[in-house]
Order: structure tokens, then sequence, then C-alpha cells
């Protein structure tokens, strides 16, 4: 369900199978389709609307139906002792509610009959969530009735309802609809339109700042600092990270802090190194001995290596993608052509779709790209990738992925102009209760498989991709 284009301030909720639900199983002579119909009968309407007493309905249904009124009686009194509060929307509801800080009103609008109305207000429901709760019953009128809905702010106002004529009647009032069928689409489309999830993803970084450490799919946390470098580039925030250089006296970076994951000595790389010349070193010296080291090793192809280590000729696209920012960006493009030959080869080919050595995801690739095209003006350079990445973004647009893949797309969707708000819902619908979202897959270890994320960097992609594409 993508998220409605208007700015709203009222939210307008119904009651019956939305905050309420009910069994017609009422164990009496009244069938649960007898219960249906009656409900759905001019005379129920008309009791609802408060122009017939409880007794009076009661009997005119006994006449319509050919039941006895005490049958009718006890069927909808067992109705109103099956009802149950939906506490997750409720939650939801008084969640959106304390984040808007004034800036957004709720109320409920439900057709119900005075007697009704009287025994769910004395439901242990926290009422106080709403500022007002509007019965049909008191104010003449019932859904879909055009009446009701000119109490309210036409523009400013949204309706979940499960009836979809009432839904229908209240767009064609000037307010938004939304109908009650899935839960969990209803509450991602709230979220969207009245949730503040970038500044709750800020707060759960800053509560969680030099420890936003990445995580195994095998749930071992451990300490690197590409991810680290990244999150640094997204936030612009040094308190969020930590970093640790072993070689510090070297122009190379390496990816792990600290002893290895795997009790190995690992190289340092030119991925990790890549990053850190760009957000930590600031001598132009030294980036320029750490170039011309990356340089002396290449493949026969002209291709980068992930490692300073020619005993291990690794090579993957992604790394070669974050190496070229880097010439780029120094005008030393001229020298990196056959990398970039191979990265469009790559595109052209579909190749990225089964993901990398070290990078399993499409959606990673496509943003490591567009991110060597947001950083370097070079026109060459943009008539030739832009739209080989355009086109095998247009293939992502609204595919699955987690929450990493989705905030990684939105990205590059704004950055190469593709209209993509249906990923844009399901990225908010995804934010955890803490704040943040859970973690994404963005490497794997080459040797082992094993995959490897951070939860940090994936609340600090959304931030951005949130306030990117609003």
């Amino acid at each position: 369900m993508a998220a409605l284009p208007r700015e709203y301030t009222v939210l307008i909720l119904d009651l019956g199978d939305v905050l309420f639900s009910w069994s017609p199983l009422t164990d009496t002579a009244v069938s649960p389709r007898q219960l249906r119909t009656i409900l759905s009968s001019p005379i129920w309407h008309d009791y609802e609307r408060g122009r017939l007493i409880q007794s009076e309905c009661y009997r005119a249904v006994a006449t319509q139906f050919s039941l006895k009124v005490d049958g009718i009686a006890e069927a909808f009194q067992h109705a109103r002792e099956s009802l149950a509060v939906n506490d997750e929307l409720l939650g939801v509801v008084r969640m959106l509610k304390s984040e808007a800080k004034g800036r957004l009103k709720v109320f409920a609008l439900s057709n119900i009959s005075a007697p009704d109305y009287e025994y769910i207000r004395a439901l242990p429901v926290d009422w106080s969530i709403f500022d007002g709760v509007f019965a049909s019953a008191m104010i003449g009128a019932r859904k879909p009735d055009s009446e009701v809905y000119q109490r309210v702010y036409p523009n400013q106002a949204l309706l979940v309802d499960d009836k979809i004529e009432n839904v229908i009647a209240a767009r064609a009032a000037g307010l938004g609809g939304i109908v009650f069928s899935k839960q969990s689409d209803v509450i991602m489309t709230l979220r969207s339109i009245y949730g503040q999830p970038a500044e709750r993803g800020r707060a759960f970084l800053e509560a969680r700042a030099g420890e936003l450490w990445s995580v195994t799919d095998t749930q071992v946390t451990f300490g690197e600092n590409f991810t680290q470098l990244l999150l640094l580039e997204l936030t612009n925030d040094k308190s969020l990270v930590q970093l640790d250089n072993r070689n510090h006296l070297s122009n190379t970076w390496n990816f792990f802090q600290g002893i290895p994951l795997f009790g190995e000595t690992f190289p340092d790389d030119l991925d990790t190194t890549a990053l850190a010349m760009l957000h930590i070193v600031k001598r132009r010296s030294v980036v320029e001995a750490a170039m011309d080291k990356m340089l002396a090793n290449m493949s026969a192809d002209g291709v980068f290596l992930t490692y300073f280590d020619r005993t291990r000729p690794r090579l993957d696209p992604v790394v070669s993608i974050n190496v070229m920012v880097l010439f780029y960006l120094h005008g030393r493009s001229h020298e990196v052509r056959r990398s970039l030959d191979w990265v469009c080869d790559v595109l052209k080919r579909g190749e990225h779709l089964d993901g990398t050595r070290y990078y399993p995801s499409p959606d990673a690739f496509l943003y490591f790209a567009s991110r060597l095209l947001e950083k370097s003006p070079d026109a060459q350079l943009h008539a030739r990738l832009a739209p080989l990445v355009t086109r095998r973004l247009l293939e992502r647009v609204g595919l699955a992925g987690d929450p990493m893949e989705l905030a990684m797309r939105i990205l590059v969707c704004k950055q190469l102009a593709v209209a993509n708000g249906i990923d844009l819902a399901k990225l908010i619908g995804m934010q955890c209760s803490d704040g943040g979202w859970e973690v994404g897959w963005l490497y794997r270890f080459g040797s082992t498989g094993i995959k490897a994320g951070s939860r940090g960097l994936t609340t600090a992609l959304a931030i951005k991709a949130i306030e990117t594409a609003q």
C-alpha cells in the first residue's frame, strides 16, 4: 500500500472491525448469517442513526426476520461480550500521536447505536488517545451519509474504515481514505503518513553512539572500519563511529579493527582505504601515495585487486567502483578506464543480479555505482554509467528487499530521478519500535560465505533515504 501524497493532521478511525473485533458466532437461535443480515438492514441503520430505541428496533427486526425478540437481544448481548480491543493498532496510533507532539488529532467515528456505544465506552480502553469519539446515534447520521463527513476538515483528515463504501464516500467528500483489510499494510501506511521516522532513527543512532558495530548472520558482533566509514559518510557525525587503523603509520587501511573475525591476519584492502582517504586523511600527498599503491595492485586486465597483497588476487566490481570514486575526485580518471569498462560490462550483462564476491545484494551494487555518479561530475562517466544504472534500477523498483536494500534503492532512485513511492512506504513501515531498522547484509566474506551488516548503517541509510525522498 503506497503512501498517500497529501499531508494529513487528522486521523479518523472506525471502531467495529478496526479498533475492535467481534464474533457473530453467538451460540443462540440467531445464526451468524442472520446476524450480519440484520446489521445490514434499513431497520438497523435507522437504529444506528438514533431514530429508533432498542426495544423498537428489536421488535421490528423480529417481525421482519421471523425471530423472537428475546433471541435477538441474547444474540447481540453475546456479540457485545465477544468484543476484543485491537491493541496493536491502538498502540501504533498512541505512538504516532505522541511523536507528533500536538500536530495530530485522532477521532473515532462509528456506526453504532446508543446502547452499544455506552457498552463500548465502558470497556477498559485508553480513550484518552482520542480527541473526540462520534457515534452515529448521537449525530443522527451514519456512514456513508454525506452529512457525516461535513463535520471534519476534508483536506486534513484521513479515514480508516473496513467498509469500502464508507471510504469511497469519504474520498468523495474530500477526505483521504484507507480500507482496513490487511492490518500490517494499514500500519505501514499510517507510519508513512503520520510518523516521524527520521527523527526516531536519529535518536536510535545517538543512543548507541560509538557502539554501532557490525554483526554476522551467525550472530557474532565485531568491529570493522569499512562500515564505520560509510556511517560517517552518511551522517557526517564523528561521535557515532569508532575507527582504528592499526597501520596508522601507513597510508593504507585495514577492514578489521583489532583481532580479525576469523583469527587470521588480513592485509589492508583498497575498499576501506578508498573510504578513509575520502573522509579521514586530509594531506593530499598521503592520498596520492595511496592511489599510487592502488595502481600497483591491479590484475593483468587493469582491474583493481581487493587487497594490497598480490598473493591474494581477489576481484570484485564493487571494490573497483569504490576505488574509482577516489580517482575521479582527484582528476586521475584516465588511470581507471579498464575498471570502468568492467563495471559497465557487468551491468550490461546483468551479472550484478547474483551479487559479487563480497557484496551479495544487487541493490548494493547499484547504490555504490550511483555513489560514483554522485561524487563525480565527469560528463563522460555519466554518459556511460548513468543509463546502465537507470536501466537496472527500473528492474528493481517494488521488488522485495531488506531495509538496507530498500533504502539504497530509494537513494539511487532519487539520484537518477526515478519515482519510487512504493519502496519508501515499505521502508518506513519496517521501522522497529526502538527507532532503528533491522540489519541488512551489506557484504559477505568470500572464503566462508558468512554475511555481515550493521543496524547502524541500515538506520543511517534509511534516514537519508526518507529525508531525501520527502
